[in-house]
């Protein structure tokens, strides 16, 4: 199916199914431990032995020699694949650094070595006896700071939109900031985990915790050079991955080694230290943001520009992705660079580019609010925009930015807000309100699926994945909406490379693409059941078909019908500018003696277009909001910069933010639709939710004690000194 122009109204519009709440379907499963995980599958590979990796004891350089015989002679271990025994493998799609083979160490922690055993403890002891010698690369500068004071102002800008430096001659008003944004992990639950069946050295069978089926496979059959028909990937459910499971990992590479070497399938999961220093995290960012506006609030120019680091080829973290986009201006100047350094791989994190670009610009919205004597939320509003301020000839598809700041500060009270900072008591607390603007770009990805009607019973396959965001409930929905059935009668099978390729899970766009790709294939359903019974203008309600002379209940149908079709998006889109965005409002109390900062209560208000399931919508949206807090008060990857490696690698050390900190949390979705997007009129939302939020920390913690703070994350050291006095 071709989607070549804006829809108007569909089957969508009278919805039964699409947008009521419904719980999960694969919940059961779930909260019963009887979904089958990655490294848990014993249902397929019943007798797989264990593997434990090995990482690089140094930043850089490379590695003189290895001493395994120890470790082969270890009880229970069946064998030891070392990095030097192995030529350097391809790089599959958006690795930046090898996974395995050869000498050279690129990071910390660069998977080196793997131990097969009879037991995960076997695996593990003999690891630690391999001997290994190196010789380390020289001393790398880490600085961040110093690297963007050295490219500032280098190169031409990303995006160049009028006269820059006389709209800030002319301004009435200016501020020019320095903001900084940590280094993230990912931290999700479940770590990269990887079973793996290569026991013939021919056919591979990999059971992975993957976002993207297909890219894997692709991955995987570029890194061993072998043809991806001999290749299958499974995985049908994944707990946590927020983009570090976009691309192949070392946890399959060391796996599938460890298989062909033993002969057996075998199991292999990262330990926490690996996930946050072998894999891919988030950059930290060095941002200098400077904004020039009118008397009356009005924005004459933009100037931001930021610098990450990464391995030399990768993309680091494009903290001014928003910029150009989000709000008007008459001009703007925006520059992202990216920094070559000897750390461990960064890559796309939960909102790569807008979380931490937002974290630095919503701040900047409220100083230069402030400076103007206006409203943080008024200010906002007289600078929206319903073009790309870049390129204003393309409108916004759908744009009600305005009406999530109005209905937000409307539900939240911000009428009654504490407007002089430090001046609001509660007990010890000093109590601060804070508002963010909330933008992240609205991506959309071939997608494809099959629809079986057998017996009465829907079938759906398609490789796309369930990351937690409830994919198999929405695609549920979706099918049964398009066939006219319950969701009761659709069974969703998928995570399966043998199905048909879908969007995969990430980016916000696995719920708009996948959704439309299942309903390009019921539609291509429905065609085959009416062409098949004689029926030439169908309808599909009730369970039932009807056409003509024929009244016929679906589960009446003898003969098992089936249908494959993908959603391909025209090129109309391209004359759009597709967002979705959201407001932001937190309550806040500071200890007034220890600065301690609690956040005490949250609202979002979204608009993504239609919600499929407000149920899993909801569960997305808080769950970005509780990163957000995370992201303001807590998350720091400590970087040790004479070793090059992240010291807070665990659980313990890197501290996330949970649920149970936040009392009260509520989200507002917006009855918008965007016929641009989607069939469906539908458009992500699971990233929407932390765009922002940070910054809305940010703003009522200085709300709360009338101190600014613009270095993430906003510990009690950053506060103490300069909190009011008691």
């Amino acid at each position: 199916m071709e989607f070549n122009s804006p829809v108007d109204t569909n089957l969508f519009d009278d919805a039964k199914v699409i947008g009521k709440p419904t719980h999960r379907i694969d919940g059961p499963l779930k909260v019963t431990g009887s979904a089958p995980y990655a490294y848990e599958r014993n249902d397929a590979a019943p007798d797989a032995l264990y593997g434990y990796p090995l990482g690089a004891a140094i930043g850089h350089g490379r590695i003189t020699s290895m001493d395994a015989e120890a470790a082969r002679n270890a009880p229970g271990v069946r064998a030891v694949v070392t990095t030097l025994e192995i030529d350097p493998l391809e790089k599959g799609m958006n690795n930046v650094a090898r996974l395995f083979g050869g000498d050279e160490v690129q990071h910390y922690h660069q998977a080196i070595a793997v131990v097969v055993a009879d037991t995960f403890e076997e695996a593990r002891a003999a690891t630690a006896l391999i001997e290994v010698q190196y010789e380390e690369g020289e001393p790398a500068n880490l600085d961040l700071d110093e690297a963007f004071a050295r490219v500032e102002g280098s190169g031409e800008p990303d995006t160049l939109v009028g006269d820059v430096d006389a709209a800030f001659r002319d301004a009435d008003a200016v501020i020019d900031q320095m903001y900084r944004t940590p280094g993230e992990s990912h931290t999700m639950m479940e770590p990269h985990a990887s079973t793996v069946d290569w026991s013939d050295g021919e056919d591979m069978t990999v059971w992975t915790s993957n976002q993207m089926i297909n890219w894997n496979r692709q991955s995987i059959a570029t890194t061993f050079g072998i043809d991806q028909e001999r290749i299958r990937v499974e995985s049908p459910y994944v707990g946590g991955g927020f983009g570090a499971k976009l691309w192949l990992r070392a946890d399959a590479v060391l796996a599938a080694l460890g298989s062909r070497a033993v002969g057996a399938p075998v199991k292999l999961a990262l330990p926490r230290p690996m996930v946050m220093n072998n894999t891919t995290h988030r950059s930290a960012t060095v941002q200098r943001i400077r904004l020039a506006a009118n008397a009356d609030g009005r924005l004459k120019g933009l100037w931001h520009e930021a610098a990450s680091y990464c391995l030399p080829g990768g993309r680091g973290e494009n903290a001014t992705a928003q910029t150009p986009v989000f709000y008007a201006g008459e001009t703007r100047r925006v520059k992202n660079h990216v920094v070559d350094m000897p750390l461990p791989e960064t890559a796309d994190m939960r909102a790569p580019g807008e979380a931490s670009g937002l974290m630095a610009l919503e701040i900047a919205m409220d100083e230069m609010a402030e400076q103007l004597g206006m409203d943080p939320v008024q200010f906002r509003i007289v600078n929206d925009t319903q073009v790309n301020p870049s390129e204003p000839d393309k409108p916004f598809s759908d744009r009600h930015f305005v009406e999530c700041l109005e209905r937000g500060a409307e539900e939240f009270g911000w009428a009654s807000r504490n407007t002089a900072p430090g001046q609001q008591r509660d007990g010890d607390w000093l109590i601060g309100h804070g508002v963010a603007g909330a933008y992240r770009g609205a991506l959309v990805l071939p997608s494809g699926a099959r629809a079986i009607l057998d017996g009465g019973k829907l079938i759906i396959e398609t490789d796309m994945t369930d990351i937690g965001t409830g994919s198999y409930t929405i695609l549920a929905q979706t099918a049964a909406e398009t066939m006219g059935m319950d969701v009761e009668d659709v069974e969703m099978r998928m995570g399966n490379s043998a199905y048909p390729v879908s969007s995969g899970s990430g980016g916000q766009f696995g719920g708009p693409s996948s959704s439309s790709g299942v309903y390009a294939a019921c539609m291509a359903l429905r065609e085959k059941v009416a062409g098949n019974l004689g029926i030439d203008e169908a309808s599909f309600n009730g369970g039932r078909v009807t056409g003509g002379d024929i009244d016929m209940a679906l589960s009446e149908i003898n003969e098992e019908a089936s249908a494959e079709d993908a959603i391909q998006w025209g090129e109309f889109q391209k004359g759009y500018a597709m967002g979705t965005f959201g407001a932001h409002f937190v309550e806040v109390g500071v200890h007034a003696y220890t600065g301690e900062t609690r956040v005490r209560r949250m609202l979002a208000v979204c608009d993504s277009g239609r919600i499929l399931n407000p149920v899993t919508a909801r569960s997305q949206v808080i769950g970005g909001m509780v990163m957000g807090v995370g992201a303001a008060l807590s998350e720091d990857m400590a970087l040790d910069r004479g070793r090059g490696f992240f010291a807070n690698h665990d659980m313990a050390n890197y501290e996330v933010a949970v649920h149970a900190d936040i009392p009260d949390q509520e989200v507002i979705f917006l009855d918008t639709l965007d016929g641009v997007a989607t069939p469906l009129k539908a458009k992500g939302v699971g990233e929407l939710g932390l765009c922002g939020v940070a910054a809305a920390v940010a703003n009522a913690m200085y709300n709360a004690t009338g101190v600014r703070v613009r270095d993430y994350p906003l510990t009690v050291d950053k506060l103490i000194d300069r909190m009011p006095e008691v």
